[in-house]
């Protein structure tokens, strides 16, 4: 069977694919920006995407489903989720969001709310500008342009997955495998949860593979697979999961009443 499958362009998602064309033979893979990838799902270009958990809380298809239990999560600091401020938090006033993002967008005006009690005005940060090119008091990154040092222009860095399970006490899951309506999910549960064990396996290889592109030590690049990433959405994760969902719609990024797509729905 063929299945139409959209995955995150970034580093982080490398365990996830890297053998996913030998577990689930007559994969059709194409990669994008996490908030291409949701557009896709719900216009029929693709059967099953790695889309941002955001957006499974906002889809307006409430047949969606999450389809397996590998995902990218973490549960503690992640790294390449960056929130950098030129002004101390609490002077916060604007927000620059990198265009590649929503989860982590939506994430970061959670926390400022929550820990700050702010709203900052939000502004672009266009994929592919520097961060430091943003006319705003804080800045977004995620991705592979998070995965480096920041000069003395920013006062302040937060980690995102850092604050988040410091705050909660619990992981954050950044996106998961949802499904569109119809499609037939006979053995995809199955391959994409092998395709993330083969990859965890292989992460000194994929390191290997991979660290020059991004500019990293293979070492580092290791690094960021075991210690920063946690790849199964299991018990804890689930309870993250719920939990951003419901302050999301405490501060009104999410519509209330989506509880049920955040079950895990496999064959």
């Amino acid at each position: 069977m063929t299945f139409r499958i959209g995955a995150v362009s970034y580093l982080n998602t490398k365990p996830l694919i890297h053998h996913l064309e030998q577990t689930l033979p007559g994969a059709e893979l194409s990669l994008d920006l996490p908030s291409r990838l949701a557009t896709q799902l719900h216009q029929g270009q693709l059967d099953v995407a790695l889309i941002p958990s955001i957006e499974l809380f906002r889809s307006p298809n409430p047949d969606l489903s999450i389809v397996s239990d590998a995902c990218i999560a973490c549960r503690g600091p992640v790294w390449s989720v960056q929130l950098l401020f030129r002004k101390p938090p609490q002077q916060v006033k604007s927000l620059a969001l990198d265009e590649g993002s929503r989860t982590s967008a939506a994430l970061a005006q959670i926390l400022l709310k929550q820990r700050c009690g702010i709203r900052p005005e939000l502004r672009p940060l266009p994929i592919g500008s520097p961060a430091e090119s943003a006319d705003a008091d804080a800045i977004l990154v995620i991705g592979d342009r998070a995965l480096r040092g920041w000069g003395s222009e920013f006062i302040e860095v937060w980690d995102l997955g850092d604050q988040w399970c410091r705050a909660t006490e619990l992981p954050f899951v950044f996106a998961m495998w949802v499904a569109r309506p119809h499609v037939d999910l006979s053995g995809l549960a199955l391959g994409l949860e092998a395709a993330r064990d083969a990859g965890v396996a292989s992460a000194q290889e994929i390191a290997q593979q991979q660290a020059a592109r991004y500019g990293l030590s293979i070492e580092k690049c290791l690094e960021y697979f075991q210690k920063f990433l946690y790849f199964k959405l299991d018990m804890r994760q689930q309870q993250g999961l719920e939990l951003f969902y419901h302050r999301a719609v405490e501060v009104g990024l999410a519509p209330a009443g989506r509880e049920h797509l955040l079950l895990v729905h496999s064959s």
